[in-house]
């Protein structure tokens, strides 16, 4: 809760001003049964009609000034909540963006996912509760007991007796369902996890007729967490029954003592008329209360969700000192290895043996303007070798240089600034194509349409209606594969960066149409130093030199030529791609 009450602070005055005027439009609820028992024990008895009729707008005025500031009240109540909730899922959004790649793996998307959606949604439900609710059913509660009190102090005793064993049942209750919420919630992230799986591989489970299996994985998931969310509010939902069963005894009990005491003149019908009154007001209050503490029990488990991703500390690298020297080389791996899982705390994997190294002992260097290819089987450690040289993860032994500097001297946003990037799983946003470009960084529109070019886009865009305006559905479901890798690479190269990666990011393409775009990368671009990542012998073939990757290792580096006689895999791998030994 506490998440919840810092960003309460933060908007103190409109909370406060919503909050006033539920006091105000309670109190004047509280009124209303204390006016009505005036008017019937000490007015109707005088039979003067303009008393009973100036006493009857008086409780008119009072219910309209009570509904009217519940009204007001609840409406702000609700703007303050979507303001905090807004601000929640910002400041969620903003810090789930800059976390690592230990802490993102960590945490795991559809949890994030979850966090951002079902536990900002509890968390906003709370802070309106506790600007109405939260003032009205105490209000209720103890404004009816005091008032009733007042009226007649023994019939309150009935009230004040069964008050402790109620707010018992209340907090017992509570403490039981905070945990029990807390577990639908992480349920709710495999939930989450298996249809946003599904949803994203939908043709592949189309494709092998696996929609009966992926139905039945899907309802055991979705059955666990119905069955948690069921436990869950049958512990919450006991204190309703319980509490009614408590109010109604203690209303017979006033009915009962009451109805004598009238008999023996010791007090009027028109104050068993208020006390039944109050005595419902004091059943709403109860009620309200259980109702607040089910919706904080929910909050409370959402709100330590959401803080352990706001309070996690942005993971920053180790300090190091590193001048640039101008040194020409624009990429330095330097006996880098490196394991997933390391960096999260995950050292031991499930079997509990120590985690396969991604990358072990791997060493090259690239000159500027020259480039790299990097070539080996599905999961040998080509993208971690990506992920590591922009700092999206930190290695467990060795450096890494770019520029003849240090990648952890640089700020975050300079080092990435020098990349031009396409990734294996790379995304089209719903956007146009031109933005999908741009990208938000105000590139200009020549560079835009040079980079097209460059990209073998142009001819593809310049026949659609629209051209460059040609709005790309979500996830590019309205554009081939070929014609989504193309705008991939026509963003890397938008920004003219320094140093290009492209991350099998010509598998969807023919050969024809890849060997145009490497050569007009070539020619247009022979400053910027290309790593290219390819599963085809025939995109690396030319390059400056070849890494040979395999179980996350180097087993060959050097130029075509070079591998062709010293690596018997590479050399394999070329007489069964290209039918030739060259």
């Amino acid at each position: 809760m506490r998440l919840i009450f810092r960003y309460l602070k933060l908007h103190i005055t409109a909370v406060l001003i919503a909050v006033i005027i539920k006091l105000a439009g309670t109190l004047s609820e509280l009124l209303l049964p204390y006016i009505l028992e005036h008017i019937i024990d000490e007015i109707v008895p005088t039979g003067t009609i303009p008393l009973v009729l100036e006493w009857g707008c008086f409780m008119f005025a009072a219910a309209i000034a009570c509904r009217y500031l519940n009204v007001w009240a609840n409406k702000r109540a609700v703007e303050n909540a979507h303001t905090i909730s807004y601000e929640i899922r910002q400041a969620l959004f903003e810090k789930t963006i800059r976390l690592s790649g230990e802490q993102f793996d960590e945490f795991t998307l559809p949890s994030l996912i979850s966090r951002m959606t079902s536990d900002s949604y509890n968390v906003q439900s709370a802070v309106q509760q506790l600007q109405s609710l939260c003032i009205r059913a105490p209000m209720m509660l103890i404004g009816g007991v005091i008032v009733a009190s007042l009226m007649d102090f023994q019939l309150a005793l009935i009230l004040l007796i069964m008050l402790p064993v109620l707010v018992a049942i209340i907090l017992f209750v509570s403490a039981k369902g905070i945990p029990l919420y807390t577990e639908v919630q992480r349920r709710l992230d495999v939930v989450v996890r298996m249809m946003r799986e599904n949803i994203t591989g939908i043709r592949v489970v189309k494709a092998l007729s696996r929609e009966e299996h992926e139905t039945v994985r899907f309802h055991k998931a979705n059955e666990e967490m119905t069955a948690q969310d069921i436990d869950a509010a049958t512990v919450m939902a006991i204190p309703g029954p319980l509490m009614q069963l408590f109010l109604n005894c203690g209303l017979c009990a006033v009915v009962f003592i009451g109805a004598f005491r009238v008999n023996a003149g010791e007090i009027k019908p028109g104050v068993i008329l208020a006390f039944l009154t109050y005595f419902n007001m004091i059943t709403m209050g109860v009620m309200g209360l259980s109702r607040i503490f089910m919706t904080i029990s929910k909050a409370s488990a959402s709100a330590e969700r959401i803080e352990q991703v706001l309070e996690v500390e942005e993971q920053e690298p180790v300090s190091v000192v590193s001048e640039d020297t101008g040194s020409e080389d624009a990429v330095v791996f330097d006996h880098v290895s490196f394991s997933y899982g390391e960096g999260s705390g995950r050292k031991e994997d499930f079997a509990g043996t120590e985690r396969e190294k991604a990358l072990s002992d791997i060493s090259f260097t690239i000159r500027k303007g020259e480039s790299l290819g990097i070539i080996g089987p599905t999961g040998c450690g080509k993208t971690t070798i990506v992920n590591l040289l922009m700092r999206f993860y930190q290695p467990d032994e060795g450096s890494i240089s770019v520029d003849g500097k240090n990648v952890n001297a640089y700020e975050r946003k300079e080092l990435r600034r020098k990349f031009g990037t396409v990734f294996q799983n790379d995304m089209v946003f719903q956007d146009s194509l031109y933005e999908n470009i741009d990208f938000g960084r105000s590139v200009s529109e020549e560079a835009v349409h040079n980079a097209a070019m460059d990209a073998m886009a142009s001819d593809f865009i310049s026949e659609l209606n629209d051209g460059f305006q040609f709005q790309a559905a979500i996830k590019g479901a309205n554009l081939s594969g070929g014609q989504k890798q193309r705008i991939f690479v026509a963003r890397a190269l938008a920004a003219n960066p320094e140093i290009l990666i492209l991350d099998d990011s010509s598998s969807a393409l023919d050969y024809r149409t890849d060997a145009q775009m490497r050569k007009a990368i070539e020619e247009h671009h022979p400053d910027t130093t290309l790593i290219l990542i390819a599963q085809r012998i025939s995109s690396v073939m030319n390059m400056t030199n070849i890494l040979v990757m395999d179980n996350g290792k180097c087993i060959g580096y050097g130029s075509h030529e070079e591998l062709l006689k010293n690596c018997a895999i590479y050399r394999e791998t070329c007489q069964i791609q290209m039918g030739s030994m060259e």
